[in-house]
Protein backbone atom coordinates (compact mmCIF):
# COMPACT_ATOMS: atom_id res chain seq x y z
CA UNK A 1 0.00 0.00 0.00
CA UNK A 2 1.52 3.40 -1.11
CA UNK A 3 1.27 6.58 1.44
CA UNK A 4 1.04 10.14 1.40
CA UNK A 5 2.55 12.18 4.36
CA UNK A 6 1.37 15.13 5.99
CA UNK A 7 2.30 17.45 8.22
CA UNK A 8 -0.07 19.17 10.44
CA UNK A 9 0.10 21.59 13.36
CA UNK A 10 -2.65 22.60 15.64
CA UNK A 11 -2.44 25.11 18.30
CA UNK A 12 -4.46 26.93 21.10
CA UNK A 13 -5.05 27.62 25.07
CA UNK A 14 -3.74 24.48 26.97
CA UNK A 15 -6.37 22.13 28.27
CA UNK A 16 -7.39 18.85 28.27
CA UNK A 17 -8.56 16.48 25.56
CA UNK A 18 -6.70 17.99 22.75
CA UNK A 19 -4.36 15.40 22.13
CA UNK A 20 -7.54 13.35 22.17
CA UNK A 21 -9.30 15.09 19.62
CA UNK A 22 -7.08 15.14 17.01
CA UNK A 23 -5.58 11.57 17.53
CA UNK A 24 -9.28 10.58 17.39
CA UNK A 25 -9.73 12.04 14.27
CA UNK A 26 -6.28 10.65 12.82
CA UNK A 27 -6.83 7.20 13.59
CA UNK A 28 -10.16 7.18 12.62
CA UNK A 29 -9.31 7.76 9.21
CA UNK A 30 -6.29 5.40 9.26
CA UNK A 31 -3.57 8.04 9.42
CA UNK A 32 -0.97 7.03 11.19
CA UNK A 33 1.37 9.64 13.26
CA UNK A 34 4.93 8.98 12.98
CA UNK A 35 6.90 11.92 14.46
CA UNK A 36 5.09 13.75 17.25
CA UNK A 37 6.73 17.05 18.63
CA UNK A 38 3.96 18.52 21.87
CA UNK A 39 4.51 21.41 23.87
CA UNK A 40 2.92 24.33 26.05
CA UNK A 41 4.23 27.58 25.66
CA UNK A 42 3.37 30.01 27.68
CA UNK A 43 -0.35 28.81 28.13
CA UNK A 44 -0.54 27.34 24.31
CA UNK A 45 -0.38 24.67 23.56
CA UNK A 46 1.75 23.66 20.41
CA UNK A 47 1.37 20.15 17.96
CA UNK A 48 3.26 19.35 15.16
CA UNK A 49 3.43 15.89 13.69
CA UNK A 50 4.38 14.04 10.78
CA UNK A 51 1.24 11.74 9.54
CA UNK A 52 0.88 8.96 6.52
CA UNK A 53 -2.10 8.45 5.03
CA UNK A 54 -3.86 5.98 2.91
CA UNK A 55 -3.24 7.11 -0.74
CA UNK A 56 -7.03 7.14 -0.36
CA UNK A 57 -7.27 9.81 1.98
CA UNK A 58 -8.32 13.27 0.77
CA UNK A 59 -5.98 16.08 2.39
CA UNK A 60 -9.18 18.54 2.29
CA UNK A 61 -11.58 16.36 4.50
CA UNK A 62 -9.11 15.27 6.59
CA UNK A 63 -8.76 18.95 6.94
CA UNK A 64 -12.08 19.40 7.63
CA UNK A 65 -12.46 17.18 9.99
CA UNK A 66 -9.48 18.58 11.97
CA UNK A 67 -11.07 21.76 12.04
CA UNK A 68 -14.48 20.28 13.22
CA UNK A 69 -12.54 18.56 16.00
CA UNK A 70 -10.44 21.99 16.86
CA UNK A 71 -13.59 24.57 16.65
CA UNK A 72 -14.95 22.11 19.18
CA UNK A 73 -12.31 22.21 21.82
CA UNK A 74 -11.86 25.39 20.41
CA UNK A 75 -8.05 25.40 18.96
CA UNK A 76 -6.69 28.67 17.30
CA UNK A 77 -5.15 26.94 14.25
CA UNK A 78 -5.28 23.95 12.36
CA UNK A 79 -2.29 23.33 9.24
CA UNK A 80 -2.38 20.26 7.23
CA UNK A 81 0.64 20.17 4.37
CA UNK A 82 1.44 17.58 2.24
CA UNK A 83 4.78 17.15 1.88
CA UNK A 84 7.38 14.63 -0.10
CA UNK A 85 8.08 11.78 1.74
CA UNK A 86 11.73 12.00 2.49
CA UNK A 87 13.91 9.05 2.11
CA UNK A 88 17.01 9.15 4.00
CA UNK A 89 16.72 9.19 8.34
CA UNK A 90 16.42 12.07 10.10
CA UNK A 91 19.67 13.94 11.68
CA UNK A 92 20.63 11.99 14.78
CA UNK A 93 21.62 14.83 17.59
CA UNK A 94 25.61 14.35 19.05
CA UNK A 95 25.84 17.43 21.56
CA UNK A 96 23.99 19.02 23.65
CA UNK A 97 24.19 22.93 24.36
CA UNK A 98 23.08 24.99 26.55
CA UNK A 99 23.03 28.62 26.78
CA UNK A 100 22.36 31.05 30.01
CA UNK A 101 22.26 35.04 30.60
CA UNK A 102 20.18 37.65 30.81
CA UNK A 103 17.14 37.76 28.62
CA UNK A 104 17.09 39.97 25.30
CA UNK A 105 16.55 39.59 21.92
CA UNK A 106 18.90 38.45 19.60
CA UNK A 107 19.75 35.44 21.52
CA UNK A 108 18.26 31.98 19.59
CA UNK A 109 19.62 33.96 16.01
CA UNK A 110 22.99 34.63 17.15
CA UNK A 111 23.99 31.19 18.30
CA UNK A 112 21.79 29.73 15.32
CA UNK A 113 23.33 31.51 13.25
CA UNK A 114 27.21 30.72 13.83
CA UNK A 115 26.08 27.30 14.39
CA UNK A 116 24.49 27.13 10.79
CA UNK A 117 27.32 28.82 9.22
CA UNK A 118 29.41 25.95 10.41
CA UNK A 119 27.05 23.39 9.04
CA UNK A 120 25.73 22.32 12.40
CA UNK A 121 22.43 21.11 12.06
CA UNK A 122 20.12 21.99 15.03
CA UNK A 123 17.89 18.80 15.86
CA UNK A 124 16.31 20.35 18.74
CA UNK A 125 15.81 24.01 20.12
CA UNK A 126 13.97 24.36 23.76
CA UNK A 127 14.53 27.99 25.40
CA UNK A 128 12.59 29.41 28.76
CA UNK A 129 12.29 32.94 30.71
CA UNK A 130 12.72 32.36 34.17
CA UNK A 131 12.64 35.69 35.98
CA UNK A 132 15.73 37.73 34.19
CA UNK A 133 16.98 34.43 33.26
CA UNK A 134 17.24 33.30 29.51
CA UNK A 135 17.55 29.50 29.14
CA UNK A 136 18.26 27.98 25.85
CA UNK A 137 18.60 24.23 24.92
CA UNK A 138 19.92 22.84 21.85
CA UNK A 139 20.32 18.99 20.30
CA UNK A 140 22.67 19.57 17.07
CA UNK A 141 23.74 17.09 14.81
CA UNK A 142 28.20 18.14 14.32
CA UNK A 143 28.85 18.02 10.12
CA UNK A 144 32.01 15.56 10.00
CA UNK A 145 34.97 17.49 10.70
CA UNK A 146 33.91 19.80 13.37
CA UNK A 147 34.23 18.18 17.43
CA UNK A 148 33.34 19.48 20.58
CA UNK A 149 36.17 22.18 20.71
CA UNK A 150 35.33 23.41 17.30
CA UNK A 151 31.45 24.38 18.55
CA UNK A 152 32.73 26.25 21.32
CA UNK A 153 35.01 27.80 19.69
CA UNK A 154 32.47 28.95 17.42
CA UNK A 155 30.13 29.57 20.07
CA UNK A 156 32.88 31.72 21.98
CA UNK A 157 32.26 34.68 20.27
CA UNK A 158 28.51 34.81 20.25
CA UNK A 159 28.69 34.21 23.81
CA UNK A 160 30.68 37.63 24.19
CA UNK A 161 28.60 39.68 22.08
CA UNK A 162 25.65 38.40 23.89
CA UNK A 163 26.48 38.21 26.99
CA UNK A 164 25.65 34.42 27.96
CA UNK A 165 27.46 31.33 28.74
CA UNK A 166 27.02 28.50 26.68
CA UNK A 167 28.22 24.97 27.14
CA UNK A 168 28.38 21.95 24.97
CA UNK A 169 28.98 18.57 25.67
CA UNK A 170 28.46 15.04 23.42
CA UNK A 171 25.19 13.25 24.83
CA UNK A 172 24.25 9.68 24.14
CA UNK A 173 22.30 8.23 22.00
CA UNK A 174 18.33 8.74 23.10
CA UNK A 175 15.57 6.71 23.29
CA UNK A 176 13.43 8.19 21.28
Amino acid sequence: MTTRTFVLSVTGPDRPGIVAAVTGVLAGRGVNLEDAEMAILRGHFAVVLVLTAPDDVDGGSLRAELEEAAASIPLETVSLTEVPALPSAPAEPSHAITVYGADHPGIVHGVTSALAASGVNVVGLTTRVAGDIYAMMLEVALPDGLDEAGVEGVLAKVAAEQGVDVSVRAIDADVL
